[in-house]
């Protein structure tokens, strides 16, 4: 009896449906977790029923950034462990079953960071989840990277709050994700670039998009590639609340090419890699879109080998001597930091003191040269 309180108990703070102000809404959250090791992953995961579906139109973080580094929430046909909660990171074996997010055929519905705020879709569009589709389930993962609360047996319930309509719509949203691997010299600045052709014959309209990097990225760029012609999808710094942001207005068709770069700047005194913790770094491009009608793209997923195994520049169906000039400056506020904002300006300072530090080492030297001759 015990037992089948507790597991009633998990369900019931793990998913929580009801109707506010006319809006249908359902909460996905882990079910009082309490991880242990620093970079944990873990997942859980909810089933959807197979005779109706729902049409997902918003998204309500319920996380805060100094308990959850990241949240991502997927549609799998099937969850990657039958267990209520699995570890579906690289720590594996540190107190609960481990397991890919999905058996298969993952798709990225909803990405979170740095205490983004809600995110509501335009009128008419949303992700169609259970019924017929093939997300029969949603899987919430949580990236842990500070678990000092959890240590004295602190536990979690963060996740998100999915506002939805029963009704069909006639636009479906979905997500592309580009990344890249690679890694960045000490000292170092450098381009980590991915390109995808779009080969389904489909229109695609952007709506919003998202960049994802930790202590290193500066500016993340997105582009449609048409032949010679570039047209920016959005630009943004990482280093600002992660969270998906209008895109530019345009259109995504067969034959395009989507591509992305990061521009980080390697302040540390050791290489650093693409990875799955704090430490490591990320490279990560979201496209929203919708498309008219329900289907949407068959790959939802491009990566790249990245630096310094691939560049733009080595990519025979791109035409580089067009790439915009500005794809590796920061933009002005709101996808830039803000000047009345100081603690926005800490990590791209790094950059400027750099540069401050190089220029009086320069002058210096000349100085030294003046007295010399």
């Amino acid at each position: 009896m015990v037992a089948l309180l507790a597991i009633l108990l998990a369900v019931v703070a793990s998913l929580t449906e009801a109707s506010i102000d006319g809006r249908d809404q359902l909460d996905l959250l882990m079910p009082n977790v309490s991880p242990k090791k620093k970079d944990t992953y873990l997942c859980h995961s909810i089933p959807l029923d197979r005779e109706q579906p729902i049409y997902i139109t918003g998204f309500v973080p319920l996380a805060k950034s100094d308990i959850a580094h990241h949240i991502l929430i997927y549609g799998c046909p099937r969850p990657g462990a039958t267990s209520d909660v699995w570890n579906c990171g690289e720590m594996a074996g540190q107190g609960a079953k481990s397991g890919p997010v999905c058996q298969e055929g993952s798709s990225i519905i909803y990405a979170w960071a740095k205490d983004a705020p809600e995110l509501k879709l335009p009128e008419g569009v949303g992700f169609k989840v259970g019924g017929s589709s093939e997300i029969q389930h949603l899987v919430i993962q949580i990236h842990y990277n500070n678990v000092d609360s959890f240590l004295d047996g602190g536990v979690d319930h963060s996740g998100v709050r999915l506002i939805y309509t029963p009704k069909p719509l006639p636009r479906q949203a979905g997500v592309l994700l580009l990344g890249t691997g690679g890694s960045v010299q000490a000292g170092m600045e450098e381009h980590f670039e991915a390109a995808c052709p779009i080969n389904d014959d489909i229109i695609l309209h952007p709506f919003a998009f998202r960049t994802h990097a930790h202590q290193l990225g500066l500016v993340i760029s997105g582009y449609r590639v048409r032949g010679a012609e570039w047209t920016e999808i959005g630009r943004r710094s990482p280093q600002l609340a992660q969270m998906f942001f209008p895109a530019n207005p345009m259109t995504i068709k067969k034959g395009d090419i989507v591509a992305a770069r990061c521009t980080m700047r390697n302040f540390k005194d050791h290489e650093v890699g693409i990875g799955s913790t704090n430490e490591d770094e990320m490279c990560n491009f979201y496209m929203m879109y919708y498309v008219d009608g329900e289907k949407t793209l068959t790959r939802n997923t491009c990566f790249s080998a990245g630096p310094p195994h691939y560049y733009w520049k080595g990519d025979k169906s791109l035409d580089v001597s067009k790439v915009p000039a500005d794809a590796s400056v920061i933009p002005p506020p709101p996808n830039g930091p803000d000047p009345e904002h100081p603690e926005q300006h800490m990590h791209h300072g790094r950059r400027e003191q750099d540069d401050d530090d190089q220029e009086m080492a320069l002058l210096a030297l000349m100085r030294r040269l003046r007295a010399l001759f």
